[in-house]
């Protein structure tokens, strides 16, 4: 039986290929916990959500960097893909006959993009409610809330896509970003 577990891992190991960094899952999961910390608190608890909203902006800026200098699947030339490309990708993905990617796909990579702009938005705007310039300006209040009701829908989107390319492409998707590995390309 061990034997068996151990050849089994070793397939698995030949099969798979390390696409997303430890800083890239790192970030990852650690935006997923303070953006749930931030919004759970964000009536109750200022210090926490202003810390996790603090944290949040940190956690963009580094990947933000890390988009640049990362590994290979990390870096948005891996992953910013043209708008035409974009569109096809979902065409074909509506119709599930999408190309697998090993990084992100074009949907993906515009939905991280979306979703790291939303997030500095909704950073942004959070900074400004703790300044006395913006104090009391209605506009400020409301451009945060509608931020994070964007970024609610577009949650929710990046789920929809992840549980949809799963099914697609027979991988788990979620898994990856945990272990960091996904199925070697060629072997589908």
């Amino acid at each position: 039986m061990t034997q068996l577990l151990a050849e089994s891992e070793l397939v698995t190991q030949r099969s798979s290929v390390t696409v997303w960094d430890p800083l890239v899952r790192m970030f990852h999961w650690s935006l997923v916990g303070m953006f749930v910390i931030a919004f759970a608190t964000k009536d109750t608890y200022e210090i926490v959500h202003q810390s996790a909203g603090y944290t949040v902006l940190a956690l963009v800026a580094l990947r933000i960097l890390w988009g640049f200098v990362g590994s290979k699947h990390a870096r948005f030339r891996d992953f910013c893909f043209p708008h035409r490309e974009v569109a096809r990708f979902v065409f074909e993905t509506a119709r599930f006959r999408a190309k697998r990617y090993v990084g992100h796909n074009p949907a993906g990579g515009l939905m991280v993009i979306v979703l790291m702009l939303t997030l500095l938005a909704i950073s942004a705007t959070g900074v400004m409610l703790t300044m006395e310039a913006f104090w009391g300006q209605k506009w400020v209040e409301e451009t945060h809330e509608a931020s994070v009701t964007i970024m609610l829908a577009l949650i929710g989107l990046h789920l929809l896509g992840v549980l949809v390319a799963s099914i697609e492409h027979g991988e788990n998707l979620v898994l990856s970003m945990f272990t960091g590995r996904k199925r070697a390309p060629g072997d589908e």
